[in-house]
């Protein structure tokens, strides 16, 4: 019995199926402890009586603290590379595929996982877990790095250093839940909706700046 429960400790979180959900389940209980508590603060107990289960349960599905905190990382960085490759294929505007991006990403932090891969502890992860982690958030970076310099190409943008204003939008949006109050006046998707259109807005290409800045 012991191969079959390793397998399905490793399994992706797929929705729809029983399994599938409860992962992602221990996954939002586990990124909320760990936002609130750090990844040395929180147990797995803690992570586990949130969703009354006991600790052997929940190590069916995964095999220790770090197996959860790396899944969690793998779990929002897939769920935004899945989509970086959709709206790359779309045909339209390099604005309107930001957008979608910077809507995606206060998703995730405020309804699905209450954080991001950016935020949750990374550097304790082993090496080998750390350098996958890494990898997969190079190619989120490069990804939106690649739109907002085909939103310059086409004189949507201002001129500007790609890889600056990635770093400063990764970083505001990341905030969000460090001051987010699910009992506010704000829901998720207006907190969305107000930064998508602030940080796109602002890059937008004016009449004479992008002339002057190539000066």
């Amino acid at each position: 019995m012991e191969p079959k429960r390793t397998r399905a400790r490793r399994k992706s979180p797929v929705r729809g199926s029983a399994a599938g959900n409860r992962r992602i389940a221990i996954l939002k209980s586990a990124a909320s402890a760990f936002r609130r508590r750090g990844y040395h603060g929180a147990s797995v107990d803690e992570i586990a009586s949130a969703l009354a289960m006991t600790k052997g349960s929940l190590y069916y599905y995964f095999r220790n603290k770090e197996d959860i905190l790396y899944a969690c990382h793998e779990y929002s960085l897939d769920f935004l590379l899945h989509l970086m490759r959709e709206v790359r294929d779309e045909p339209i505007p390099a604005d309107q595929k930001l957008r979608k991006l910077i809507l995606a990403f206060v998703h995730l932090i405020l309804d699905e996982l209450q954080a991001t891969a950016l935020t949750l502890d990374p550097e304790a992860l082993s090496s080998p877990l750390l350098e996958k982690a890494i990898a997969k958030r190079d190619e989120f970076d490069r990804g939106m790095r690649a739109i907002i310099q085909e939103g310059m190409d086409a004189d949507i943008f201002a001129p500007g250093d790609p890889k600056m204003i990635e770093f400063a939008i990764m970083g505001a949006v990341n905030l969000i839940s460090k001051w987010f109050d699910p009992a506010g006046p704000m829901t998720s998707q207006q907190i969305g909706d107000a930064f998508a259109n602030y940080l796109v807005g602002q890059l937008a290409a004016r009449p004479g700046v992008a002339a002057a800045m190539r000066r």
